[in-house]
């Protein structure tokens, strides 16, 4: 199921319930292609170039409803072969979001993000590098099912699982988000760049400031690329620390 067909089928789901109106911050990307001028988070109906009665975008507003709404998820095939879901776990109010690629084995068993050795590193990361407690941030990932064999996600899977993370991102509204690896960078940024490139730079996410580094899964194959990541961590504690970034 791609992203516009979750919105025609959480429309269908409101008008069910008898909720004929929507009110809240405002969806940001569940258009999927288009017009840009609309994928600002906080954006209201005039300052996206459209009148209000133009827009019926589904709205969460907290990550409960998120949740209770992708269910028990099939809306692709990674639901076969899943143990958990793994949805996402910190501070619903985190001003710092970090966003993997998709669980492993360990984070399938127990139904939670970077609970393995890489996220051992993560938290090491979190907690001895940024002198914050993990609890304080928010940590998802692109997909919620493990793929197979612990394989790359394919196009089809990051479709149908995307608008579900743009949806956290839009009840969180963090002041940054740390993609993690070659697949939340090039999926959140919409670019083909590797990694390597990404790397340290700063982007803007549809209003929300964005740094990429490499995956902890990276790192504990290639730890001597520890110390890159250290930049990428001392960039994002000075954005984190500046109210204005």
């Amino acid at each position: 199921m791609n992203g516009r067909a979750v919105i025609l089928e959480y429309a269908e789901y409101l008008r069910d319930a008898g909720v004929t109106e929507h009110w809240g911050p405002r969806s940001f990307l569940w258009a999927r292609g288009g017009d840009e001028r609309e994928s600002r988070p906080g954006m209201d109906a005039a300052a996206a170039g459209q009148p209000a009665a133009d827009i019926n975008r589904p709205v969460f507003h907290t990550l409960d409803d998120v949740r209770g709404y992708l269910g028990d998820c099939t809306r692709c095939k990674l639901s076969g072969g899943r143990t958990n879901i793994v949805f996402g776990v910190g501070d619903p109010h985190a001003r710092l979001m970090f966003v993997g690629e998709g669980p492993g084995r360990d984070e399938d068993i127990q139904g939670e993000p970077f609970v393995g050795k890489a996220g051992q590193l993560l938290t090491d990361i979190i907690e001895k590098g940024m002198k914050l407690r993990r609890s304080d941030v928010y940590i998802a990932n692109i997909v919620k099912c493990r793929p197979p064999d612990n394989r790359d996600p394919e196009e089809d899977e990051i479709s149908a699982c995307e608008p579900f993370l743009i949806a956290q991102l839009e009840v969180i509204r963090p002041k940054l988000i740390c993609a993690l690896g070659k697949f939340a960078a090039q999926t959140l940024l919409k670019t083909k760049e590797p990694i390597s490139k990404l790397r340290g730079q700063v982007f803007k996410y549809h209003d929300i400031t964005l740094i990429p580094t490499f995956h902890p899964a990276y790192l504990l194959r290639n730890p001597a690329e520890k110390k890159l990541v250290w930049q990428d961590v001392q960039k994002l504690m000075a954005l984190y620390e500046n109210d204005d970034n």
